[in-house]
């Protein structure tokens, strides 16, 4: 009997044995994986910090890191479609001509917002021509709202303005003639800055108004008409836009779609005289105009 329960114990026991046996062997491979682990894991610290403590190897894995990580974000970029990401230029924001209106005195602030509704631009970079003309008509000794209403008359305050003459940039300043003013400025390319034609401009006005002896003549040397008989208006308007600019930055209000063309004195005719044609003006080459301008 007695080995008849053996037998039908043996299995039970056969288990256990098998059970304990796998428990042991398991937790020795753990313990002996953990110390390994633990072993490796040191030697990669203490391999780290000893080749980091050398410069060379310090700088080359500075090097290795960065180039992964500039690898990583240009493929990231080129995944989302980010082009700006890829022509980016955070200093582009010097180039531009612009100025807060906020921080000009009240007459040049009140002068560049009608100016900018006046001729449908925006209010920054007419800060910045106001603020400029303003600095650079002192030093010339010349109203700043005479520079403004040149600008005004001759290209709108468009910088890019080209005349069939070539005449360039907000104030038409003829380039191929004035080539050696804009040297002072990198080349005759600085025609289409604003802030560099601006200021030959004014250079030239003050030359004109010198020749010429006096503000009116002067600006028919400017605008090429001294050698003909009318200006075509260019000096009236420009004297009314003028005066249009002096009441604002004085604060008075002023439409904005107010009219710069002067009225023209009424004339009395006598009834019995036919009257006689207005005489055209006599062309002018276009070398004379560069000659005067």
């Amino acid at each position: 009997m007695r080995a008849i329960a053996l037998l039908r114990d043996a299995p039970r026991a056969t288990a256990r044995s098998v059970s304990v046996f796998a428990g042991d062997v398991g937790r020795g491979l753990l313990e002996i994986s953990h110390n390994t682990l633990a072993l490796v894991g040191l030697a990669a610290i203490t391999v780290i910090v000893l080749g980091l403590g050398r410069p060379e190897v310090r700088h080359e894995v500075e090097v290795v890191a960065l180039e992964w990580l500039q690898t990583r974000h240009e493929v990231r970029e080129q995944a989302s479609g980010n082009l700006l990401s890829a022509v980016a230029e955070p200093e582009a924001v010097t180039r531009a001509t612009a100025a807060d209106l906020k921080a000009l005195p009240n007459a040049q602030a009140n002068l560049a917002t009608w100016i900018a509704r006046r001729y449908k631009v925006a209010p920054e970079p007419i800060g910045a021509l106001v603020r400029e003309a303003w600095a650079i008509g002192q030093r010339a000794g010349l109203d700043p709202t005479l520079i403004l209403a040149i600008m005004a008359v001759e290209s709108s305050f468009n910088p890019f303005a080209q005349s069939p003459v070539g005449a360039q940039g907000l104030m038409q300043v003829l380039t191929r003639v004035h080539d050696d003013k804009y040297e002072a400025f990198g080349g005759i390319h600085a025609a289409f800055d604003p802030i560099t034609n601006l200021r030959v401009g004014v250079q030239v006005l003050k030359e004109c108004i010198q020749r010429a002896g006096g503000l009116q003549e002067g600006l028919r040397y400017y605008v090429g008409a001294a050698l003909m008989e009318t200006d075509g208006g260019y000096v009236g308007r420009v004297l009314a836009e003028q005066g249009h600019m002096r009441s604002v930055a004085d604060g008075r209000k002023v439409a904005v779609n107010v009219s710069n063309v002067p009225v023209a004195p009424a004339i009395a005719r006598d009834t019995e005289t036919p009257a006689v044609p207005d005489e055209q003006p006599k062309p002018v080459s276009t070398e004379q105009v560069a000659l005067l301008r």
